[in-house]
């Protein structure tokens, strides 16, 4: 909004409005033609240290000191050349060629193996249940064997088809329209509201496993937490789409997660869900976390990527400051590189902090102290100042820890398949359908942050759960699973 003095805007005001619309243009023309990531590379490091007024062709004196630490040696894997080889656990159909001549008389002296990769479209099969019944003597009643349990009683989907709908829908993004028509490439007619049904029971039966991937992760001292928006059809409003909230809150020290899907993005979802919380929270600069933040025992710790972004943003404007910034906070993020290729643990990563982050850190604070009077604070680079200085002490706090992550960009990661899934489903039928998309989120999620195949532990979990007792219940959490022979 431009103020006015008089008829006329006041100058300052519209040199901050131009370069509010060119840094608006510049990150449009990014996100469509441009590359996605924000890591920052220097055209030439050296030059970005220099002042003006100094020849650049002179030498530069460029302190250094030397670093040791001890690390885990890698082992180089030798890759052969050529083409990848076909895996072995593939089942191998062997086909004999022998010669056209007449081998009669010959001696066999070896073979040549070539080997071609196939693939048979997924097939169905129909487990059939004969179960005999038997007369016991003098008319004392009948004996049948029991059937198993199944994921949908009377119903005709075994737990294989079931894990199958939800991995092509929530892994694969493939619409359930799509899948249907699938199904009748392979002569089998299924009605959309017949696949839909399925869902919502597989849904059902998984709720306390649900219930219990929350309780497991919400035990954690450390926590990461992020949301992103989801379509949701309202039929309060018929033609319009409701913007609903997936929250994912992840423990990165075991790996596990679990989404929360919220009507609105108020305060009211990590009020709710963080209410006996203690520890470090981590997240980003959203007023929405402000309250648990504010409770004794929960720590904020702040976003080092989400405080790059702005000057990234800002890079057009205001090149000299944003590329200054930049270079300083990529000192930070090549500190947690040597960390992680280095195998340290986090005690050992919390001294190589101590030791080079920490200054780097002062240096930053001393600049942002001394720039932020020189700036206009509408001006985008301004902006960037500001930001960070308000989240100063939750962004250096990650130094005080060494399993503190230096920001929040695992727990992005993790909800990027809903990103994926927006472009393809592009939106929830219900506020019902949302949360059942958010346990199946939570399910896959963990199954791939364990290293497991999705397919092979969804349905092993769906074929055991309804027998499984309930106190054993996190024996089938992804983080505790060990396969059976129902999901080989």
């Amino acid at each position: 909004m431009i103020t006015t003095t008089g008829t006329m805007p006041a100058y300052e005001d519209l040199l901050s409005e131009n370069e509010r619309l060119k840094i608006e243009i510049s990150n449009l023309k990014r996100l469509i033609f441009g590359q996605k990531r924000e890591r920052y590379i220097p055209v030439n490091p050296i030059n970005q240290l220099l002042f003006p007024g100094f020849d650049q062709k002179e030498d530069v004196q460029i302190e250094t000191e030397q670093i040791s630490y001890t690390r885990k040696k890698s082992v180089k894997k030798v890759v052969p050349h050529g083409r990848n080889r076909i895996p072995a656990h593939f089942p191998r159909k062997e086909i004999i060629i022998e010669p056209e001549e007449d081998t009669s008389g010959m001696t066999r002296i070896g073979e040549e193996i070539t080997e071609e990769l196939e693939y048979k479209p997924g097939t169905f099969y129909v487990n059939r249940y004969i179960r005999p019944k038997y007369a016991r003597p003098d008319g004392e009643g009948v004996v049948i064997g029991m059937l198993p349990s199944r994921p949908i009683e009377k119903g005709i989907a075994g737990p294989g088809l079931l894990a199958h709908v939800m991995i092509s829908k929530f892994v694969d993004h493939l619409p359930i329209y799509r899948q249907r028509k699938q199904f009748l490439r392979q002569g089998i007619d299924l009605a959309e509201s017949t696949i839909n049904g399925w869902i919502k029971s597989s849904y059902e039966l998984l709720i306390p496993l649900y219930d219990a991937q929350r309780a497991q992760v919400l035990q954690t001292d450390y926590l990461m937490a992020d949301e992103t928006p989801i379509r949701v059809l309202d039929f309060l409003k018929p033609g319009t789409t409701h913007r609903g909230y997936y929250w994912v809150y992840y423990d990165p020290v075991r790996r596990m997660l679990f989404f929360d899907y919220r009507m609105g993005r108020s305060r009211a979802g990590p009020n709710d869900i963080l209410k006996d919380f203690k520890g470090y929270l981590q997240s980003d600069g959203y007023k929405g976390y402000n309250e648990v933040n504010s409770q004794p025992f929960v720590t904020g710790v702040g976003c080092m990527a989400h405080a790059r972004r702005y000057f990234v943003e800002a890079k057009k404007a205001d090149s000299e400051r944003s590329e200054w910034m930049l270079l300083n906070i990529q000192k930070l993020y090549k500190v947690e590189r040597w960390a992680r290729e280095g195998g340290l643990s986090y005690d050992q990563r919390y001294s190589l902090r101590q030791k080079d982050s920490v200054p780097i850190l002062a240096e930053i604070k001393n600049w942002l102290d001394g720039e932020i009077v020189k700036t206009l604070p509408k001006s985008a680079i301004g902006k960037a100042i500001a930001y960070m200085l308000n989240q100063w002490s939750r962004l250096e706090q990650y130094v005080t820890d060494g399993r503190l992550e230096i920001d929040n960009n695992l727990v992005e990661n993790a909800i990027r398949p809903i990103a994926l899934g927006r472009k393809n489903y592009l939106f929830a039928g219900s506020h019902e359908g949302a949360k059942r998309a958010a346990l199946i989120y939570t399910m896959v999620a963990n199954a791939k942050l364990q290293s497991l195949e999705p397919f092979a532990y969804l349905r092993d979990v769906i074929a055991r759960i309804a027998d499984h007792p309930i106190k054993k219940i996190d024996d089938l959490l992804a983080f505790n699973w060990k396969i059976t022979d129902s999901s080989s």
